[in-house]
């Protein structure tokens, strides 16, 4: 079903008509100069310096309609075939996995999603991941020695760490993680582990980098966070010289994956430009500007930071096995998280 169709059958008839007559083609939408329209739930700071690149690559004049991919998403499920967007481009697999569901996407060439490891994009190909971030336990080095550390969610139960964790509830990847969670353990499982962690009093931050603040104030001992919090906090200093590190934890709801992915929307009226502006993201240009950008891991092979970030090769993490696409139910999260006095 075609989505820029205002005027019916009879009136597309109409408009075709008259242009035959006048004698001017393309007046019919949508004509050679239209835009190729991006939705994106990634910021205008990270994307704009990108754009030139991407409109070269697309071949024409690229316009992107930023917020948040949650807003953007609901957006687009409200358009439908209506929607001006060609491209979603999102923070979060949830939310892909939600447009896809509700047939909002086109499959993408096996050519363009092969370079990306098959469980960070959607087994219908309809999307696949930009960029990757890993949860990590950031520590405190003078306050947390090796054998303490983690190595699952059962071991932050320990009465060792009693009021010395942080976490940031109202944060996204906060709530991607407890829907990861709910996936691995089940909702009962997932409500045990947080009443559990609950009654471990942990400290509450309104966000990631608050949390690496008091780790390295020695406020708390560590805390939940993305694994490129570190990196934004070391930018412009020595990172040996600060007191936090990142600990990773394999097989295990703490050491969850997500990813920012991207696809083509299926009313797309210019559904080849917008299969280039996807490859493009994943090109070695595109992969190395984010990487360098974010602290984020790349998705294809190949491509390392210039910076000084000490980012392994994505093949190295260990995270549970859940589909990325099911991570779109933050709502029965968040209603889990105030039951258990978290949120």
């Amino acid at each position: 079903m075609p989505r820029r169709n205002r005027f019916g059958v009879v009136g597309v008839v109409a408009l075709a008509l008259l242009a035959g007559c006048t004698g001017v083609p393309g007046q019919i939408w949508p004509s050679a100069e239209d835009p190729l329209t991006i939705y994106s739930g990634r910021s205008e700071e990270l994307v704009a310096p990108l754009l030139p690149r991407l409109e070269a690559a697309v071949g024409g004049d690229v316009t992107v309609r930023y917020g948040s991919t949650d807003e953007l998403a609901a957006q687009l499920l409200q358009e439908g075939v209506s929607s001006p967007a060609d491209v979603f481009f999102g923070q979060d697999a949830g939310a892909l996995g939600s447009l896809g569901g509700a047939g909002l996407l086109a499959p993408l060439p096996a050519d363009v999603v092969e370079p990306v490891p098959a469980r960070y994009r959607a087994a219908d190909a309809t999307w696949v991941a930009v960029t990757a971030r890993a949860r990590v336990v950031a520590y405190n080095p003078d306050l947390v020695p090796e054998p303490d550390l983690p190595s699952g969610l059962d071991d932050l139960l320990a009465p060792r760490w009693t009021g010395r964790l942080g976490y940031a509830p109202a944060n996204a990847s906060w709530l991607s993680f407890v829907t990861g969670l709910r996936l691995v353990r089940g909702e009962e499982g997932a409500r045990r582990w947080l009443t559990a962690f609950a009654a471990q009093r942990p400290q509450r931050f309104d966000g990631n980098g608050a949390i690496l603040d008091a780790v390295a104030a020695g406020t708390i001992d560590a805390g939940l966070v993305n694994h490129y919090y570190l990196f934004r906090k070391t930018a412009d200093l020595d990172p040996a010289g600060y007191p936090v590190r990142n600990h990773y934890v394999a097989d295990d709801p703490l050491g969850l994956v997500n990813v920012a992915a991207a696809g083509v929307v299926a009313s797309s009226d210019q559904p080849e430009a917008a299969r280039r502006a996807v490859a493009f993201l994943l090109s070695r240009q595109a992969q190395q500007y984010f990487v360098d950008a974010t602290g984020e891991y790349p998705v294809r092979d190949g491509v390392t930071p210039t910076r000084p970030f000490d980012l392994g090769p994505l093949a190295a993490l260990s995270p549970p096995d859940v589909d990325l696409a099911d991570l779109g139910s933050l709502d029965r999260s968040e209603a889990v998280l105030q039951e258990v006095g978290l949120l």
